[in-house]
């Protein structure tokens, strides 16, 4: 006998089944189980009773399950809402996602009939709802891309200046930090930009004349705090030393500046600085785990700029670019020569980027384990810095003179006086013939008479005001460089059009793909006309790809989609990942990424690489992470090497990369809460709804597999957390051998007291039935049962970082014409897929 409560579940079921099939318009006699009925094969019929067989009982009216409710559902489509609902019942039949396991299952005829009818049915629709509203929202440049842009405009980096240090950080939605709902713009950030125009103009084009003139320095290199007394003792400030990288927890002795030269250079330019340098005792005998490094490694000198009225000159500051970089020789001192770009008020700073991790610790280690090398007589206090640079073998960087020679001269004016005024430099009888021509750049397309008008009254007025012709001419750079029109990526397309115009095209293309304005040939190309056209189009995207420029989009696009910028927001605590400091991880993490996408970019490699695949980009550090063989065999002047991984099972595709795993943990501990998210959103692109605010979050414990596993089936429990967590836990499982910063691990850390640390169990179950054992069968069901949703998730997220704007549920017909397009070509690969996202439709339209 059934029992009562699952006597009401099949009534309340089949009462559901009667409410569908009248919604759908079907009879209800044909409902009926009539034995000489024939079964009613339309669409509307297969719908309804599909629906009202296995999902009524929980997405009706009064439950709605996943804020899902089919009791309205019917065929064709009343609403694009019901378009979208399609679409989504699709996704979860096709993956038998739905129905839950616990409840009875459809058979495999079933499931087709009903894929079949809704995939007509969404298809029918097509025309009816497609998008109407999808375009692109008038946005702001980026912090990213107005750097760029400038640097682009004045053929010089303008990292040296710091020009957005002082911004807003740019909102991001799902990471992205070039949509134009997030780049909004604020009364501080206009004074910003004023400040900044200025600065940058005045610095690069206003700076007075000067003759190159030369500083040596070859005594009074003081250091302070606790590097002052032993320095005076043991070189009577003879020697400048650099004992540890910088940004360390005490900050001793990781960079050296130059005391008498303060006040730094008088203008900005080019300056030649020449350092006397020796690296000290690269074969102490100390024990090299005292220091953190590996002396298998020659020594690297490199030069930063610093400020002394922006901070401590010997602690870190906002602004310090690498400006040069040279390797120090061991037998003696020699001579190494660095050409940088210094602003005026800087002074060169020299750090030691493979130095011992921290030079206070590394004293005090070595006072400890060797104090008998020592006399006892001469050191009863203890044996000191002093004592050690003295009569020890500390390793360090020894500079004995500096030297700093400029600022150099440059062929016609300097590239700044060339990009901007032209080989002839600035022409007073021809300054707004200059400013036009600049503008056009500046603007990214032809200048129309209010432009002109604009620019040639705000120079007339600066020459009514008194200025010099030059001095005139750069206020109005300054001005043009506030202008809403180079601010803003505003488009000139007429409103009526659909399609972009070919400026504004061309415009979409560079900040796609250089993240910066359009170079000479593609402005020729849109002049023209011809860029509108598909094989310009492509000829231009592809001569773009192979340009170094596209640098920008590899970085842009993988830090947005893997969210790969906020490495370090979190980052792990020193004491358990001292190398995630000592050797600089996060930007070797980041590398990883972009060299991955690079090769497959070049190459047209197969977008499942992505998901799985037998090779990856490592450096030495990254190497040692991961414990590669490579590790032996790779030096840091290597940089980054392709290497095989066809035996390694720990590794291979993103979800396998550093980078990724340490921007989905907390730097503290995992959860595979957290990483399951992020492999839904980033991955499947299938994101979770938010948990409702009635339920408590799940802190993350690293206690043991079991522990964690239990907490998230008791918060499984509620059948409302159960239908996300189903899909969510399965996958962050699959991620637990990986620690907060992507080290492989069989274990988890030991807790307090006396408990064994517990092995990790990275099992689990699809919710459409797949199992897997491990990180490595996990990693080869998705690449066979999720690839075509994975591709569908990458083609979506390119669309949204190319044309600035979230896609909409109404484009998914675009994005259906480009997967297809893209499964049909049989070697089609990652470039493929980028060429067919920038030349499609929803990329060229407004």
């Amino acid at each position: 006998m059934l029992s009562l409560q699952c006597f009401g579940r099949r009534w309340i079921r089949a009462a559901r089944t009667i409410v569908v099939v009248l919604a759908a318009g079907i009879p209800l006699r044909a409902a009926e189980s009539d034995p000489d009925a024939q079964p009613d094969t339309t669409p509307q019929a297969v719908v309804a009773d599909f629906l009202g067989r296995y999902c009524a009982e929980c997405h009706n009216a009064d439950s709605a399950e996943g804020d899902r409710e089919f009791d309205s559902f019917k065929l064709p489509f009343a609403s694009a809402e019901q378009q979208i609902t399609a679409d989504e019942i699709v996704d979860q039949v096709t993956l038998k996602v739905m129905p839950p396991e616990d409840a009875t299952q459809p058979t495999d005829g079933e499931r087709l009939a009903l894929l079949g009818a809704l995939r007509d049915g969404i298809e029918a629709s097509r025309e009816q709802f497609r998008s109407t509203g999808g375009r692109t929202v008038i946005r702001r440049l980026s912090n990213r891309e107005y750097e760029n842009t400038l640097a682009t405009l004045f053929d010089r980096r303008v990292d040296t200046l710091g020009l957005t240090a002082d911004f807003p950080k740019d909102n991001t939605v799902g990471h992205m930090d070039n949509l134009g709902e997030s780049l909004v713009t604020s009364g501080f950030l206009l004074d910003q930009y004023f400040q900044a125009a200025s600065r940058l103009v005045e610095a690069r084009l206003g700076k007075p004349a000067m003759e190159p003139k030369t500083w040596h320095f070859t005594d009074n290199f003081r250091q302070y705090e606790e590097l002052s007394n032993p320095h005076r003792h043991a070189f009577q400030y003879e020697y400048l030393c650099l004992y540890e990288q910088p940004n360390t927890d005490t900050r001793q002795g990781g960079y050296g500046h130059i005391e008498d030269f303060l006040d730094g250079v008088p203008v900005a330019g080019l300056y030649d600085i020449d350092v006397h340098a020796q690296a000290m005792h690269r074969d102490t005998h100390y024990d090299p785990k005292i220091f953190r490094i590996d002396f298998s490694e020659p020594f690297q000198l490199a030069v930063v700029p610093g400020d002394v009225t922006k901070g401590h000159i010997h602690y870190p500051q906002a602004i310090e670019p690498i400006l040069g970089r040279a390797i120090v020789p061991d037998d003696q001192p020699e001579w190494l020569t660095f050409r940088v770009w210094l602003e005026a008020g800087q002074t060169p700073r020299l750090i030691f980027p493979n130095g011992p991790y921290e030079s206070r610790a590394s004293v005090i280690a070595v006072n400890k384990r060797y104090k008998d090398e020592f006399d006892p007589k001469k050191y009863s206090a203890g044996v000191s810095r002093t004592h050690i640079l003295r009569e020890g073998a500390l390793p360090h960087i020894r500079i004995g003179e500096f030297k700093v020679h400029g600022p150099i001269e440059e062929p016609d004016g300097g590239k700044e006086e060339l990009a901007v005024f032209g080989p002839e430099g600035f022409q007073a009888d021809r300054a707004l013939e200059q400013l036009f021509a600049f503008g056009r750049r500046a603007y990214r397309r032809p200048l129309n008479d209010s432009d002109r008008d604009r620019i040639e009254s705000f120079y007339q007025q600066r020459l009514s005001d008194d200025a010099a012709p030059r001095q005139a001419a750069l206020d109005t750079l300054k001005m043009m460089l506030c202008s809403p029109s180079f601010l803003y990526l505003s488009e000139i397309t007429p409103e009526e059009e659909t399609l972009l115009g070919p400026y504004d095209l061309a415009s979409r293309l560079s900040y796609a793909l250089w993240a910066a304005p359009p170079d000479a040939v593609l402005f020729a190309a849109a002049d023209n006309g011809k860029l509108t056209g598909p094989g310009e189009l492509k000829k231009q995207i592809v001569r773009m790809l192979d340009d170094e420029r596209s640098e920008a989009f590899v970085s842009g696009f993988t830090d947005s989609w893997l969210n790969l910028r906020e490495i370090g927001n979190l980052p792990p605590p020193r004491k358990a990942a001292p190398q995630y400091y000592s050797e600089n991880l996060p930007e070797s993490m980041k590398q990883e990424a972009r060299r991955f996408f690079r090769h497959l970019l070049d190459k047209d490699g197969p977008v499942s690489d992505f998901l799985d695949a037998d090779y990856t980009f490592v450096d030495k550090k990254l190497a040692k992470l991961y414990g590669l063989p490579e590790q032996d065999t790779l030096r840091l002047a290597d940089g980054f090497q392709r290497v095989s991984l066809a035996d390694n099972k720990q590794r291979g595709g993103v979800l396998a990369m550093a980078g990724v795993l340490t921007v989905s943990a907390n730097g503290v501990d995992t959860s595979p809460v957290t990483r399951g998210v992020w492999v839904m959103e980033n991955i499947l692109g299938t994101p979770p709804p938010p948990p409702p605010d009635e339920v408590p979050s799940i802190d993350a414990d690293v206690s043991g597999a079991t522990t964690i596993r239990e907490k998230l089936s008791k918060h499984s429990e509620d059948k409302t957390c159960f239908v996300c967590h189903r899909n969510i836990d399965p996958l962050g499982f699959a991620l637990e051998t990986f620690d907060p910063i992507g080290r492989w691990r069989s274990k988890y850390p030991k807790p307090k007291g006396k408990a064994p640390a517990a092995t990790i169990d990275a099992s689990g179950k699809l919710p459409s039935g797949e199992t897997f054992e491990d990180f490595a069968s996990f990693k080869a069901v998705l690449r066979a049962s999720r690839h075509e949703l994975f591709q569908r998730s990458l083609i979506e997220k390119l669309l949204t970082y190319a044309t600035g704007r979230q896609m909409e549920p109404a484009d998914r017909f675009a994005i259906d014409d480009i997967v297809a397009r893209v499964q049909a070509d049989d070697d089609a690969g990652l470039r493929t897929v980028v060429i067919e996202v920038l030349t499609s439709e929803l990329f060229r339209s407004r």
